[in-house]
């Protein structure tokens, strides 16, 4: 029998950039977090309650268009990327949704988030969010790390898509696995313990064996002297040289619950949230829970909103618009302080002519009246011609 000669090639292929989900069936390693999985990660409740303030206080904020005029940001709710997101993106998700479910996964993949925005005449019809199962990411390998999208496998033109990702390429649940992992076990093991894991008071030691006839006699006196309310508190009566050795929890089981707090502070740190707005509240007081709201918004918050306005800005808006339009998230309902408070600041601002009535009424949430536009100092020139609304 003659052999072809050359062999013929089999083709190879690498995976130099598995997905998740390829590495959990070339390994059975869990996908996204280590030693432990997303889902198992999200069961713990700090981790959940983590990924739910995030996500939950940046789709919480309205979401406004700008249009640069006179070198000034000015609100307009006419343009139809700011009517679809008013509205609805798609048949089947609401803006909320959208903002929430993107940067929860982003939060909990390492792939990132991803939306596509599907245009009919270069106008933004519809944005779509797809599962990480469903589109994949490339990055080029000349050390600028330009991506590419497939969404099913489909190549896509990366100003159709709206993409967010967590930091160093690894999303926190992936970098806090192994915190995550201990509170996940501690958790089993409270669980354990309050299933299974009686522990005896003490224990009667014998320097010699014990038959069954003995055994059953010191155990039937012994239960017969001391147990029940009406005995505790009894002398013992030991024979045989026996003695009764009370059993004393150890360093790690008496700092238990220490221990699982501190896994909560490790958690907040990961997904750098104040410990009190996840309930961790051992140091909160009043004077310093505003502080920390105030922290959350700046360090927290902020980062993944700049992230989703430059985002969304990109995609959403055609390249010759993009100079004079922007996405901006309104932070004013996390800074906005009590009525008292506001009140005071406004009649301020509006007596130093920072702003007009009109701004001030806008702040909240009122209509503007006739003449509210004029700045004026209504505490030195009472008789202006700015009229009170009807």
């Amino acid at each position: 029998m003659k052999l072809p000669w050359p062999f013929p090639r089999t083709e190879t292929k690498s995976l130099g950039n598995p997905a998740d989900e390829e590495i959990a069936i070339l390994t059975g390693a869990p996908s996204g977090a280590g030693t432990i999985s997303a889902a198992q990660a999200l069961s713990v409740p700090a981790v959940q309650s983590a990924v739910r303030l995030v996500a939950e206080a940046a789709a919480s904020l309205d979401i406004r268009v700008e249009r640069k005029v006179d070198g000034a940001w000015t609100v307009d709710s006419l343009h139809p990327v700011a009517v679809l997101l008013a509205g609805q993106p798609n048949d089947w998700t609401s803006t909320f949704e959208l903002i929430r479910d993107l940067v929860a996964t982003a939060l909990c993949h390492d792939k990132g988030a991803l939306a596509f925005v599907n245009r009919v005449g270069g106008e933004v019809r519809e944005i779509v969010r797809y599962d990480t199962a469903h589109f994949q990411v490339d990055y080029s390998g000349d050390g600028r790390q330009e991506p590419s999208f497939r969404i099913n496998n489909e190549l896509q033109k990366p100003s159709d898509v709206i993409f967010i990702r967590s930091p160093f390429s690894k999303c926190p649940l992936s970098l806090a696995a192994d915190a995550i992992g201990a509170a996940k076990a501690m958790e089993q093991h409270a669980r354990n313990l309050f299933e299974r894991g009686a522990r005896p008071g003490g224990v009667i030691e014998s320097p010699k064996p014990l038959g069954k006839e003995t055994f059953s006699r010191m155990k039937a006196a012994w239960r017969a002297a001391h147990e029940g309310a009406d005995s505790a508190g009894r002398t013992a009566f030991l024979f045989d040289g026996a003695t009764f050795k009370q059993l004393a929890l150890n360093s790690t089981d008496a700092q238990f619950l220490e221990n699982r707090k501190f896994q909560i502070l490790e958690i907040c740190r990961a997904f750098r949230v104040p410990p009190s707005m996840i309930y961790e509240l051992g140091r909160a007081t009043w004077a310093n829970g505003e502080q920390q709201g105030q922290e959350f918004l700046s360090y927290s918050l902020e980062p993944w909103l700049l992230s989703l306005e430059a985002a969304m800005r990109w995609a959403l808006f055609l390249p010759e618009e993009r100079g004079i339009y922007r996405i901006r998230f309104d932070r004013d309902d996390l800074t906005r302080a009590d009525l008292g408070a506001r009140a005071t600041a406004i009649s301020s601002l509006i007596a130093a002519k920072v702003m007009n009535p009109n701004e001030g009424r806008d702040w909240l949430d009122l209509p503007p009246y006739p003449g509210g536009e004029e700045f004026a100092n209504p505490h030195i020139n009472p008789s202006s011609s700015t009229r009170e609304p009807q």
